[in-house]
Formats: C-alpha cells, sequence, structure tokens
C-alpha cells in the first residue's frame, strides 16, 4: 500500500540527523611547524576533542577540501581522509594495531584460493602470486596459498617479520597501512599499497576479484554495487592520504 502525504510536506531522511554546517570558511594555518584546518579562524576538534593538528600542508589541504564540499548538513561518510585523521590522532593504539594487521596476514586474502571454476582459479593465480612474491622479496615474507577455507598455519617467521615492518612505521603510515589491510582483508595488499607497488585502484580491484567475477557471471544487484563503490571510495582516500604524506 502507497502513502502519500499532504501538499507541501516533506518526509524526514536520514541526511535531516546530521549535523548543521555552522561555518563558512575553510583554511589552513601553520601551528609549529605543522598544520590546522581552521573553520571561520577556529581549529578544528576531533570527536576525542583533540586538535586536528595535521603533519603536512598536503594532508590539511585534503582535509580542508572535504569540509569544504559539506552542504548544508556535515556528512562524515562523504569525509574519509577526515575520519582516518581523526582515528590517529584519538584512538590509534599501536601495539593492537600491528598485531591486528598481523593477525590479518595468517589469514591473508591472497592466500585464500577457489577450488574451482578453473577461470576463476586461473585468474586469482595471475593476479595474485606476483603481489606474494612480492612481499616474499620487499618484506622477506613467504606466504604459503592454499586452497579452500581451512585455516593455513603460515610460517611464524613470515608473520614475524610483517609484525616488525609495521612496528617500524610512524603512526601516520600505520593508520594508514591498518585501514588499508582492513578494507582489501590483506595485509599484503596494505603493505603493496603503502610502498607503492600497486594503486589504489589496484588494491580495489585485487581485493574484489572474485566479488567482479560472480557479478559477471551471475549480475550485480544495486546493493553489491552500492558496497563496492563506497570500499572504492575508502580505498582510493587511504592512497590519497598516504601521498598527502
Amino acid at each position: 500500500m502507497a502513502y502519500e502525504t499532504k501538499p507541501g510536506v516533506r518526509i524526514p531522511s536520514e541526511k535531516d540527523n546530521l549535523p548543521q554546517r555552522f561555518y563558512e570558511s575553510v583554511t589552513v594555518e601553520v601551528v609549529d611547524e605543522a598544520f590546522e584546518v581552521r573553520l571561520d579562524g577556529r581549529g578544528v576538534k576531533t570527536p576525542g576533542r583533540n586538535a586536528a593538528i595535521l603533519p603536512t600542508r598536503v594532508l590539511a589541504e585534503a582535509l580542508a577540501e572535504e569540509w569544504a564540499a559539506q552542504g548544508e548538513r556535515i556528512d562524515p561518510m562523504s569525509m574519509p581522509m577526515t575520519r582516518l585523521s581523526y582515528v590517529t590522532l584519538d584512538r590509534l593504539d599501536i601495539p593492537a594495531t600491528v598485531a591486528e594487521i598481523t593477525k590479518y596476514a595468517s589469514t591473508d586474502l591472497l592466500c585464500f584460493r577457489a577450488p574451482e571454476p578453473d577461470d576463476l582459479v586461473a585468474a586469482q593465480a595471475a593476479a595474485w602470486d606476483p603481489l606474494l612474491s612480492w612481499a616474499e622479496e620487499a618484506l622477506g615474507a613467504h606466504l604459503v596459498p592454499a586452497t579452500g577455507v581451512l585455516p593455513i598455519d603460515q610460517d611464524p617467521v613470515a608473520l614475524t617479520l610483517i609484525h616488525n615492518r609495521a612496528g617500524e612505521l610512524d603512526r601516520w603510515r600505520l593508520a594508514a597501512l591498518a585501514q588499508a589491510t582492513a578494507l582489501t582483508g590483506s595485509a599484503v595488499l596494505g603493505f603493496a599499497l603503502l610502498e607503492k607497488r600497486i594503486s589504489g585502484e589496484q588494491a580495489f580491484a585485487l581485493s574484489t576479484l572474485d566479488e567482479h567475477y560472480q557479478a559477471s557471471h551471475w549480475g550485480e544487484d544495486a546493493e553489491a554495487k552500492e558496497r563496492l563503490d563506497n570500499l572504492k571510495v575508502e580505498i582510493l582516500a587511504v592512497e590519497r592520504l598516504l601521498s598527502a604524506l
């Protein structure tokens, strides 16, 4: 049954719950050899009430662009670099983050291969094997692929090397690596993006190979497409943040 509203009456939407834009100007200012985004001359505060002080002007300008692009309402989901920066400033637990990246490596997406059909098996090997070879060369980590969904006992030495490499990063690059790893389901892809071995577009394509294979054979529904579109935006934001550092 369809329902109609009276003329001139608008049904509230989810965006009506978003905070209203409260500022006119967005600028970037130098603060003690770092950079700050300011709204109408006032420094932005993170949700944790920390000053949003950024390490480079390029990064600060990228966040400023997100703030400037807001309309009548402020939509945090349209500000991926700002959200990641806030996590870095407010909530980054370095030991826990390094451990989480290592955990992803132990169940890395690139190591779980389909048993069939043959064309998917071949596509996974062609796309993912070069990245595993790169990980062994660049990180010293030899990760073994296997067929099926059962857990793989990866070499503890390989996992230790990944743990140590992640632990050497500054907090900004570590946060970006953690985000890329979580988005793609792969520490290898996270490191490859960090080291510019692959682009954000490639990270997205490599991490969604199975989804695109299924869509090409069975079709793609609107919900799945929206999810993939949002995932791509987030991965590209990580790439841009890394470039801004």
